[in-house]
């Protein structure tokens, strides 16, 4: 709901639990008045005629109280907009108009030929935000054009909660008190990155279950920053957006714009659970596409086969994955040109002649006839200097002149901010897709932005944004045109995960890290802000001879995948009839509770620690409880585990025991007899009755 004062100068935007309100001076400097708990538009009013500060030596009244602070002026915070002329640096603007549309606000301010229009949009307690740069005078340089910045409330002992880490170990939650000055995090790699993930939350005495947090999301797959200040006055604000240095975004010309992508919030007053169920819900309602669809299980023959393929070989695979109960079976790297390695054949999107002599359709139609979708592994962005592509048009690349051509993984990054590539592209994936029924395309991205030149353009820089631009019109395009296909977002694992390539893709390849203990890790940090439908999760082979040699049970690593999109990714071939008998069961089992996974809350029981770990999702009448036992020592019995989000006054059978719960459901017979041990894992499920 957009609620607007009498004299149009302050606005308020309310969700179901929270509010957030902004006031225009008469000076025309727009402040940030509230973000938190609901308030009236007389509470926000009350709050706009409060008087700045005194003016204190060497500090500005409107640092840390500025909606959108810009360059120049009586400012020394982190500016979110930077802009330059041939004449000047810096914005010095006049507020012109608002307007509103469905409930969103648009502020619109002008400073000569530039026109800034700053837009909000509540979607449940979720504020959208996002800014328009229009040109209509003489050409204008963006050096830096942040989506929003946020403002908190005056708070002592602020916590920074966020999720770094790298290859094969993205996603880890780190928590950390908030100093003065400012925290940065980002990516300098065209890409959203392994190393952090685009999201902030800030607390002060926040649980899993109570307590305010604070957090931000930003909707980009390319290169970004978020920073996070504490001021001199301890006042703290959160600015982000696209690209990570001042070196410049965009030129515009007259007539063009830029349109940032969204930086969101959200104010919880439930812990940091509360916080991500309030994320998970906004993201399967607004971002998802076609989030209250379950996805399937999946087989990804990569581990079973790396690049030795025949189309024969599938064809075993498939059968064996079909027996199991698997759903969409995915041909890996390899099917593709001279494709026998990783050195060839990146860029020649054809069905290898040797190893598919009818194309993929024979292949495809086979999985089809035993009930199966069929998909395949792309990497669309890239190129090998060993293949038809970059014979034909070696100047298609990343590269500055007259400097070496980095490869890493023997491959270069095709620039796609050109418009020959895009079209290529387009030309090659939509033939691909018409020419057999694939219904699942894993696009792949190994390789970050290293020698990102553009020989010949006016201005190169611009191609860390184009690059990102024209992603997500290719995406756009072939899911217009191929309304079935389904896509996954995979970048070497979790390099590229964020709102907006989730706005495109079905769901994401989390991390190449298969190991069913690490990914206990992965998987809790990447829930705090993203849900279990987009989260694939794979059972491999043991020992896990992909990363580290360990060896767990094939109920330890069902039960770690099953805690999001379940797939499987071991050689078959290899498994004995007993395995193959059990997998069939744990795939069975997940197919009951998907559900409850994909689309129920989810609440975090236990972090995973060293000891017992627990998730528990709930929907409608039904919960579920997925627990892990890293370790048992000293003789230690397992901890019982209490349940959240369920009827206290209800009582709920749990269907491994028998028993029947009232209440406050205490579980501890369920998990003490079904845990022995070390890397052990149980499923307990319970209905209201």
């Amino acid at each position: 709901m957009l609620e607007i004062s009498e004299n149009g100068r302050t606005w308020l935007l309310t969700g179901p639990t929270s509010g957030y309100a902004i006031h225009l001076t008469d000076d025309h400097e727009l402040l940030h008045l509230h973000w938190g708990p609901r308030i009236t538009l007389a509470d926000a009013e009350a709050l706009a005629v409060r008087p700045l500060p005194d003016y204190r030596p060497f500090e500005s009244p409107l640092d840390g109280r500025e909606e959108y602070p810009v360059e120049g002026g009586p400012r020394f915070a982190r500016p979110a907009l930077s802009v330059r002329t041939e004449e000047r640096r810096g914005t010095e603007w006049r507020f012109e108009a608002y307007g509103s549309e469905d409930d969103a606000l648009r502020l619109r301010f002008r400073d000569g030929g530039l026109a800034v229009t700053l837009h909000y949009r509540m979607r449940d307690d979720v504020v959208e935000r996002w800014v328009t740069l229009g040109n209509e005078g003489p050409e204008v340089e963006l050096l830096r054009a942040d989506s929003a910045t946020w403002t908190l409330p005056d708070r002592d002992g602020w916590r920074l909660s966020q999720l770094h880490g790298r290859w094969a170990a993205e996603s880890r939650l780190v928590r950390s008190d908030l100093t003065y000055g400012e925290k940065v995090i980002g990516s300098r790699r065209g890409h959203t990155g392994h190393q952090h993930l685009p999201w902030v939350a800030l607390d002060t005495d926040a649980t899993e279950e109570r307590g305010e947090v604070y957090g931000c999301a930003l909707g980009w797959s390319g290169s970004w920053r978020i920073a996070v200040a504490q001021l001199a006055d301890a006042r703290v604000q959160i600015t982000g957006g696209a690209g990570h240095d001042d070196s410049g975004l965009l030129r515009l010309a007259a007539g063009e714009s830029f349109t940032t992508p969204v930086f969101a919030g959200l104010w919880s007053d439930g812990g940091y659970g509360g916080a991500s169920r309030a994320w998970h819900a906004y993201q399967r309602t607004y971002v998802i596409p076609d989030a209250g669809e379950d996805r399937p299980v999946l087989f990804n023959s990569w581990e079973a086969t790396e690049f030795e393929i025949s189309e024969e070989q599938q064809r075993a695979l498939a059968r064996r994955a079909a027996d199991m109960g698997v759903e969409l079976f995915v041909v890996d790297d390899g099917w593709f040109g001279a494709r026998t390695s990783d050195r060839a054949g990146l860029g020649d999107w054809t069905p290898n002649p040797d190893r598919f002599p009818g194309g993929l359709k024979p292949l495809a139609d086979h999985v089809h006839g035993l009930g199966m979708q069929f998909g395949i592994w792309v990497e669309p962005e890239m190129v090998n200097p060993d293949s038809d592509l970059y014979r034909a048009h070696p100047e298609w690349v990343q590269h500055q002149t007259g400097r070496k051509r980095t490869e890493f993984r023997n491959q270069l990054v095709l620039n796609l901010a050109r418009d020959d590539v895009q079209e290529y592209l387009w030309e090659q994936l939509d033939t691909l897709l018409s020419s057999a029924p694939i219904d699942y395309v894993k696009w792949d991205f190994n390789r970050c932005f290293t020698d990102a030149g553009w020989p010949g353009e006016a201005y190169p820089q611009r191609l860390w944004v184009d690059h990102v631009r024209a992603l997500y019109g290719l995406l756009d395009r072939l899911r217009d045109a191929h309304p079935g296909v389904a896509f996954e977002s995979c970048s070497g694992g979790g390099g590229r995960i964020d709102l907006g390539v989730m706005s495109r893709t079905d769901q994401v390849w989390t991390s190449d890290n298969t190991d069913p203990l690490d990914r206990l890790a992965i998987q809790h940090g990447f829930s705090q802000i993203h849900p279990a439908r987009v989260m694939a999760a794979w059972v491999t082979d043991s020992p896990n001879v992909q990363l580290n040699g360990r060896v767990s049970s094939l109920r330890f690593r069902f039960v770690s995948a099953m805690a999001g999109v379940l797939g499987v990714g071991g050689d078959l071939t290899e498994w004995t009839d007993d395995e193959l008998a059990e997998a069939r069961k744990w795939v069975g089992l997940y197919k009951e509770i998907r559900p409850l996974v994909q689309r129920g809350d989810l609440y975090r029981l236990r972090p995973p620690q060293g000891g017992l770990s627990a998730v528990q999702y709930v929907l409608g009448d039904e919960t579920v409880v997925l627990a892990w036992l890293e370790a048992q020592r000293y003789g230690e019995p397992v901890p019982a585990l209490r349940l959240r989000g369920l009827d206290p006054t209800a009582s709920y059978e749990c269907r491994e025991t028998g028993e029947v719960h009232r209440g406050a459901v205490l579980l501890h017979h369920g998990l003490r007899t079904g845990l022995r041990g070390d890397l052990d894992a149980a499923v307990l499920r319970l209905r209201r009755i």
